[in-house]
């Protein structure tokens, strides 16, 4: 039996015996680039039905067709977590989309904040860096990535369960992180983490977030953190105080 070393995201049910017809791009990657041939092995996964082996049926330079064989292992579902963050440089914002999707964020949301100085964003790139992110760090889970909106419209329509971590950078150098924050906030909800631009919260944002019942104000660390630092470091907090890494 062949050894399978390349995993692949595919937009296709998986199942015993199924066929998997490929696109160009991914026909172009695993016969151009990964030169594999018929009879090789891939791993397979669509975000609802785990991973599985295939066996290359068909390999062209403009299409190709799989079987899976096998699952090797079943769905692994994230936290309900979503990273809520303000865009930044390009390079910056795909690494903090990329580091989401390892770190098992359920869903990404870019907002626009008073201070935000990235005004689009290309939703599908964002989508294709976190499907990256989940073929190399082996999840079998990948996380919507949202269209940008403004953040006052987006708390508007805040679900009333959902918890709220609100990395404030006025915290800085205060007490416990975890003080009067995720240290007191309830377990087993739905959470959200909010990261905010290079220029921080205005003082509009952070009144209208302290108000919110669902939001827990915590520092992350002594010092202020740049926005893409910040994304890792909270969502690194809330694993191992609430999510999957306890």
């Amino acid at each position: 039996m062949a050894v399978a070393k390349i995993r692949l995201y595919v937009e296709h049910p998986l199942g015993e015996g199924q066929s998997v017809p490929l696109t160009r791009e991914q026909a172009h990657y695993l016969f151009g680039v990964m030169r594999l041939r018929a009879g090789d092995a891939v791993l397979l996964f669509n975000g609802q039905a785990g991973e599985w082996r295939a066996d290359v049926v068909e390999a062209g330079k403009r299409g190709g067709l799989l079987r899976a064989d096998e699952q090797t292992r079943p769905q692994d579902m994230p936290p309900d977590l979503w990273l809520v963050f303000a865009p930044i440089k390009k390079a910056r914002t795909d690494f903090i989309v990329e580091k989401a999707a390892e770190m098992g964020a359920r869903r990404i949301c870019p907002v626009q904040t008073d201070f935000t100085n990235a005004e689009r964003i290309r939703r599908d790139r964002l989508q294709a860096h976190a499907i990256e992110a989940a073929e190399q760090c082996g999840g079998s889970f990948v996380p919507e990535v949202a269209e940008l909106q403004r953040l006052d419209a987006f708390l508007s329509a805040w679900p009333g369960e959902r918890q709220l971590m609100f990395c404030d950078e006025a915290l800085a150098g205060g007490s416990s992180a975890l003080s009067g924050g995720l240290a007191s906030a309830p377990t087993g909800a739905p959470w959200a983490i909010l990261i905010g631009p290079e220029g921080g919260f205005s003082e509009a944002e952070r009144t209208r977030l302290a108000g919110m019942p669902q939001a827990h104000a915590v520092r992350l660390g002594p010092r202020i953190l740049r926005a893409d630092t910040a994304a890792v470091a909270a969502m690194t907090m809330w694993q191992q105080a609430l999510g999957d890494w306890r």
